[in-house]
Parts: C-alpha cells; structure tokens; sequence
C-alpha cells in the first residue's frame, strides 16, 4: 500500500484527508508541523503538504524534499492566490489543491500523482555522494556532515563491503597529523552514524567488526 505523508496542522482538515485517503488503500502517517514531516520522509511514496504550518513555511519543506530528489508533492492550502500556487508548482509540486476541497477529490489526485509517479520509475542509490560539492544524500535526504564526517563517508563508500581497520582510515581520510589517532576514528563513525540514522535508523548503514574495524554496507550504493 502507498504510504502518504500528511502535513497538515488544522484537525478536521487532517481527520477528513486521512479518512479518504485510508478508504482508498493508503497508509496515512499525519503530522502537523515541518519537524515532525521531515522526520518521516524517508518511509512517503507522497507527500501532502499545507503551507501554513506553525514551525515554518510548507514551501521551505518543498524546496528540501526537491534538493533530495523527486518524492511526489501536493501542495494543500488556503492560499487561493495565484501567485502562491505558481510558486508552489515552479518549487516542484506536482499538484496543488486549495481549501476547502473535497476530500474524495485529494484522494482522485493521490491516486493521479502516484500513477503518474510509477509510470516513470527511478532507482536512485540509498547513499549518494557528489565529492566535487561535498554533498551526501541517504535514502533522498541530504545529510548534514561535517567535513571530517564527508571524508570518512567517502573513503567507506569507495570501498563498499570491505572491512576498514583504524590505521587504514586515518591514511585515507585525515590530513592533520595531531588529529591521527584511533580514539578519532572511532567518535567520528559514531558521528556519521548517528547522522546517516536520524534519517532512516534500521539498518545500521556502518557496520562494526569487532576486533577489525568497519564497513560500509554494499546494498547502500545500489
């Protein structure tokens, strides 16, 4: 079943959409506000989404959710203004619905985007790396790393399923010879770790052998 992503903070607006959206076969995760929408976009086929929301604009999630890749988005709002909806479209929104609306008519568009959706499937990699813009993105997120935490992603990632002793790591990804010691290598994992799960915490995409060292999953680089 798909699995919608419902942002939206007024109660009986979200009570309704989720009704119709469940009667027509959907999983609805609801949320109310971009804290709570972004800590469950890993897991949406779709997002519906309602600009006015109380910790943020709805538009700066769409630019987020465009950044990381192309996760479908209906834009739902009380903004009737056409300059609202041209700017939610030229954003990436692949469809916008003004309140009030009907919500057998949020679940016909649903049903639209995500048909429209499978019929030009894409199979981006679960771990992505632009080195040149020293950028990551795990499972379409973008992953907020720290330059030391990029180097470590890199030199796991070019070496995906092989086992990376401490030694090892520090002659690939440490240039400062007072910061080449195991005790770095060590916290900086548990810090790229702790960053590449907070968007998706199973499975653990570094695993530890004990006694050796570590390993990027190879599943993760598709």
């Amino acid at each position: 079943m798909p699995s919608v992503l419902l942002v939206e903070d007024e109660p009986a607006i979200a009570d309704a959409a989720t009704w119709a959206l469940r009667r027509d076969g959907n999983v609805v995760v609801a949320t109310t506000t971009v804290a709570e929408a972004t800590a469950h976009l890993a897991g949406a086929d779709l997002v519906v989404l309602d600009l006015g929301l109380p910790d943020g604009n709805g538009l700066d999630l769409l630019r987020r959710i465009r950044s990381a890749g192309n996760l479908p988005v209906i834009v739902l709002s009380a903004r009737a203004d056409e300059v609202d909806r041209i700017v939610g479209l030229e954003l990436g929104a692949d469809d916008y619905l003004a309140k009030p609306f009907s919500p057998r008519e949020l679940s016909a568009r649903v049903r639209a985007v995500l048909r429209r959706a499978s019929s030009t499937p894409s199979a981006p990699q679960v771990l992505s790396i632009d080195v040149e813009r020293q950028r990551a993105t795990y499972r379409g997120l973008p992953v907020e790393l720290t330059r030391q935490q990029f180097r470590l992603l890199v030199a796991l990632a070019e070496r995906p399923g092989a086992v990376l002793n401490r030694s090892r790591l520090l002659d690939l990804a440490w240039d400062e010879p007072g910061e080449r010691f195991d005790r770095a290598v060590d916290s900086q994992v548990k810090l790229l770790r702790a960053a590449l799960r907070a968007i998706c915490p199973e499975p653990d995409p570094i695993e530890t052998v004990r006694g050796e060292g570590y390993r990027l999953r190879e599943d993760l680089l598709g």
